[in-house]
């Protein structure tokens, strides 16, 4: 249509020349040429549009063959839908009646697989985390299926679940002594000689072990337990074949008291708790102890000269408090008894502060050191209060450090001040005794001096 426009508007136009040009000078032969030219073009124009059409009336059939294909295939497609619907509800029908005959064959054994499936969960826990799987390993896989079964147990697996329940009875009664690999401290593993206590203890021939059901390792303790503990574990195996000897046993299998004693404190790290406050105290005790060990060798010495000038009083030495003070009697026998009692009173009062030096100190350090374990208390519940004040009393340990420090001190005051109320009484015996022995042989010296002079 389009070339027959483009036809028509030719034609037009040059039937609008030929017009014109007819006006100057018309021309017939012209006019007949470009008539003949607009039918041959139309009659092109006519036939082209027919093949178009035809072309049209046969895609036209096409689609309508394509059309009926697809109802027809809707139609059988429908219908196979409503068979299987119709196959789906009657198999749901027999699926429910297969259940019912399926619960009605099983009768008891339903009950029994609950308790197959109940028992295996409770003894995977057991046996995985038990010691026994130190020397067996890998018990409890057999377990895992039966408890996450969804079908009746068979007669196998019901037996492996007995036979790993046997295991671990019969084991538990059992020492026993294998190889095995051990963690060491410093992350590597080495086989070692361990003895097994029945379901409760793993140990080397001088260490206890712990099982760590998570690794499936033998594991050192990161710190061993206190010494009398710990020593019964190289008792036992050092102990003679026939010969009866002690060993702590962890009834929690050693995963809770046993793992919980390493974490006590040790007394150097109870001591460190008292910070400042109890150094100070440990100082005092220190220059106390020194105090009366001095005290004590130095008036043991005097004694000893002592004694020695007892039993030569007639030759007094410069070298003891007895015998300088026989020396003051020896330069005054021409004096009277008073002057002399004087003389040899003033003798023994030079005599006494080199007797009792330090002695005092002592006593004070007995007496100062509860006091400053006091003022360790008095600090340590003021930073108390004022943790409680920050972070509230939601986590203990948050105070356990100060309140660490107020009972630590007390009791570094107290052991502090036992030892030197004993240091003091012994020492202020020992210069006592001396000073004693001055007394007496100064009383006897003005005595016989007095029946001299009424004689």
């Amino acid at each position: 249509m389009r070339n027959l426009f483009k036809s028509i508007i030719v034609a037009a136009a040059v039937t609008a020349t030929a017009s014109m040009a007819f006006n100057v000078s018309a021309s017939t032969a012209k006019l007949d040429e470009i008539l003949e030219q607009v039918k041959r073009e139309r009659q092109l124009e006519g036939r082209v549009n027919q093949q178009r059409e035809q072309a049209f009336i046969n895609a036209r059939a096409d689609q309508q063959r394509i059309l009926t294909e697809a109802r027809r295939t809707l139609a059988a497609e429908e219908s196979r839908g409503e068979r299987l619907q119709k196959n789906y509800a009657d198999n749901d029908i027999l699926i429910a009646q297969k259940e019912q005959e399926l619960d009605s064959a099983q009768g008891t054994l339903g009950e029994l697989f609950g308790m197959v499936r109940g028992s295996a969960s409770d003894a995977i826990g057991v046996v995985g985390t038990s010691i026994v799987s130190s020397q067996y390993p890998n018990r409890e896989q057999p377990l895992r299926g039966l408890a996450a079964a969804t079908e009746l147990p068979t007669i196998p697996e019901m037996e492996d679940l007995w036979v790993a329940l046997l295991t671990e009875m019969t084991e538990s009664g059992k020492i026993t002594r294998f190889d095995a690999e051990v963690v060491n401290l410093d992350g590597g593993t080495s086989t070692q000689r361990v003895t097994r206590f029945g379901a409760f203890h793993v140990t080397t021939d001088r260490d206890y072990l712990y099982f760590n059901a998570d690794t499936n390792q033998l594991q050192p303790l990161g710190r061993a337990p206190v010494s009398r503990v710990h020593s019964t574990v190289s008792d036992f195996h050092n102990a003679s074949a026939g010969s009866l000897t002690s060993l702590f046993v962890d009834p929690t299998k050693g995963n809770s008291i046993l793992r919980l004693n390493q974490q006590r404190a040790t007394l150097s790290e109870y001591y460190h708790q008292g910070k400042e406050v109890g150094y100070l105290i440990t100082f005092l005790l220190v220059l106390g102890l020194l105090i009366a060990i001095e005290r004590f060798v130095v008036l043991s010495m005097v004694g000893g000269k002592i004694k020695s000038q007892l039993k030569n009083l007639s030759n007094p030495s410069d070298g003891n408090p007895l015998g300088r003070i026989l020396k003051v009697y020896h330069n005054n026998k021409s004096a009277d008894v008073e002057n002399l009692e004087l003389k040899l009173d003033e003798a023994i009062l030079r005599e006494t502060p080199k007797i009792e030096r330090g002695i005092p100190m002592i006593k004070l350090f007995a007496a100062v050191a509860p006091l400053m374990g006091l003022l360790g208390t008095v600090i340590g519940m003021i930073m108390t209060f004022q943790t409680i004040t920050l972070y509230g009393t939601g986590d203990p340990k948050l105070m356990a450090g100060d309140i660490s420090l107020a009972l630590v001190t007390t009791a570094l005051g107290l052991i502090a001040a036992l030892p030197l109320i004993f240091a003091h009484s012994i020492v202020a015996s020992k210069a006592k005794s001396v000073m004693h022995v001055l007394d007496e042989q100064s009383a006897g010296i003005v005595a016989a001096h007095a029946e001299k002079e009424k004689a």
